[in-house]
C-alpha cells in the first residue's frame, strides 16, 4: 500500500507569474502539497499567453502547473483580499515572484501576515533580492545569466556570448525556494514558527559556478568562454565524427587510458604532451584534432558503441525529438498522461525524484484559469461578490 505523499497535507498559496514561482510550487505539488494558483482576473498568469495553444488553452502552462488548482482574485479589491486572507488563515506556505514590494503595497508582505499567522512560511523569488542596491530593478533570466556570469563562459571561445537554452536562472532559483520550503516546514515540526525566505535569480546563478570560483579564488585566473570543453578535463567535450558529434569525458586517469585503447589512441597515451590532465588541458586543441582524425572517420552511434564497450563515459547529442522519445525515459516511466477537463490527456515531464513509499504525484494538468475559485473559496471563505469566474 502506498503511503501518503511527502507533503501530503501542506496548503501552499502561490502568487506567480512565468516561471520562477509557478516551477517551485509545481514541485512541492508533485510531492504531494495542495497547491492554490492565485491569478488575477481577466488573463491570469502571463503564461497562460505562450503558445503553442491547445484548442486555446496554453502547452507551457499546462505542463508547469500540473497538480494545481486555480482561483481568480483581484488583490486589489477589498472583497478578494479579504478572501486571500481567509486563505492564508488556512495555509502553511506562500511562494509569490513579484517585483520586490509589490505584496506589501497590498497589505500582503510577511510582516503583516506573519502577525496573523505566526507559522506561514512565507518564499520570495526575485531578480535581485529583496534588498541590497538592485532590489528595485526588472529581472528576467537573462539579465540573471549575464550578471552572474553565465553567459561569460557559455559558447565558443571566439563567438558571441549566449544564454544557456534554457531559463537555468529561474529554474534554480524555483529548485532552491522548493527545498528552503521544504527545510522550513522541517524545522517548522521543531519550533512551530515559520519565518521568511528571499532567493534571488542572480544569486542562484552564481551558486552554479563551482569550478569558476574554484578557478578565481584559486589562482585569480577569470573563466571564459569554451564551448562545449571542461574547465579542468580533457577531453571532456563533444568531437567530431562522420555524421555529428558525440561528447566524451576521459577525465581519469584509468578513463584515458581506456578512451585511448578503445579508439586505437595508443600513441596519444604515451604522448608527452597529453601525459597528464594538466598537460591535455594545456595542450586540448591539439589533442582533439588528433583525436577527431580517427572519430569523424566513425559515424556517432559506432563511436558510441565503441567507447561504451570501453567504459568511456559518452552520448549522443540529442534534440528533444529524440529525447522526448527516448528508450531510457519510456521504459523507466518517466512521461506520463495527465487528464484535463477540455483536453483529455496532455503529456507530462515526469519528476526525477523516485521515492520507494510515497511516489511524486501524477494528477492532473495545468487547470483552466478560475476553475476552482468557488470550491476552494466555499472552503474557508464566502466567495468575492460580482466574480466573473463564479458563474
Amino acid at each position: 500500500m502506498t503511503a501518503a505523499a511527502p507533503l501530503a497535507g501542506v496548503l501552499v498559496l502561490e502568487v506567480g507569474a512565468f516561471m520562477a514561482a509557478p516551477f517551485a510550487t509545481m514541485q512541492l505539488a508533485d510531492l504531494g502539497a495542495r497547491v492554490v494558483k492565485v491569478e488575477p482576473p481577466g488573463s491570469g498568469d502571463p503564461t497562460r499567453a505562450a503558445g503553442p495553444f491547445l484548442d486555446g488553452e496554453s502547452s507551457p502552462f499546462l505542463r508547469m502547473n500540473r497538480n494545481k488548482e486555480s482561483v481568480v482574485l483581484d488583490l486589489k479589491s477589498t472583497p478578494d483580499r479579504d478572501a486571500f486572507l481567509a486563505l492564508v488563515d488556512r495555509a502553511d506556505v506562500l511562494v509569490e515572484n513579484l517585483r520586490p514590494g509589490a505584496m506589501a503595497r497590498l497589505g500582503l508582505g510577511y510582516e503583516e501576515l506573519a502577525a496573523r499567522r505566526p507559522e506561514l512560511v512565507y518564499a520570495s523569488a526575485s531578480g535581485w533580492g529583496q534588498d541590497g542596491p538592485a532590489a528595485g530593478r526588472a529581472g528576467l533570466d537573462i539579465m540573471a545569466q549575464a550578471a552572474s556570469g553565465l553567459m561569460s563562459v557559455t559558447g565558443d571561445a571566439d563567438g558571441d556570448p549566449v544564454k544557456v537554452g534554457v531559463p537555468v536562472c529561474d529554474l534554480v532559483t524555483a529548485l532552491y525556494v522548493a527545498l528552503a520550503v521544504t527545510a522550513a516546514l522541517r524545522e517548522r515540526d521543531r519550533s512551530g514558527q515559520g519565518q521568511y525566505i528571499d532567493v534571488s535569480l542572480l544569486e542562484s546563478g552564481v551558486s552554479l559556478a563551482v569550478w569558476e570560483s574554484g578557478m578565481y579564488f584559486g589562482d585569480s585566473e577569470v573563466p571564459g568562454r569554451q564551448g562545449s570543453a571542461h574547465q579542468r578535463y580533457a577531453p571532456y567535450q563533444a568531437v567530431r565524427t562522420g555524421d555529428g558529434y558525440v561528447t566524451v569525458g576521459a577525465n581519469t586517469t584509468r578513463l584515458w587510458t581506456a578512451f585511448c585503447t578503445a579508439l586505437g589512441l595508443a600513441d596519444l597515451e604515451h604522448d608527452p604532451r597529453f601525459a597528464g590532465n594538466a598537460d591535455r588541458l594545456r595542450n586540448r586543441t591539439e589533442l582533439i584534432g588528433l583525436i577527431e582524425r580517427v572519430t569523424a572517420k566513425l559515424t556517432t552511434a559506432e563511436v558510441r558503441a565503441t567507447l561504451d564497450a570501453a567504459g568511456v563515459p559518452c552520448a549522443a547529442i540529442a534534440g528533444y525529438d529524440d529525447v522526448f522519445t527516448d528508450p531510457t525515459l519510456t521504459e523507466r516511466d518517466y512521461l506520463w498522461d495527465a487528464p484535463h477537463p477540455a483536453l483529455g490527456s496532455v503529456r507530462q515531464l515526469g519528476s526525477p525524484m523516485r521515492f520507494s513509499r510515497t511516489p511524486a504525484r501524477r494528477g492532473h494538468a495545468g487547470p483552466p484559469l478560475g476553475s476552482s475559485t468557488a470550491d476552494v473559496l466555499a472552503e474557508i471563505a464566502t466567495p468575492p461578490p460580482n466574480s466573473p469566474e463564479m458563474s
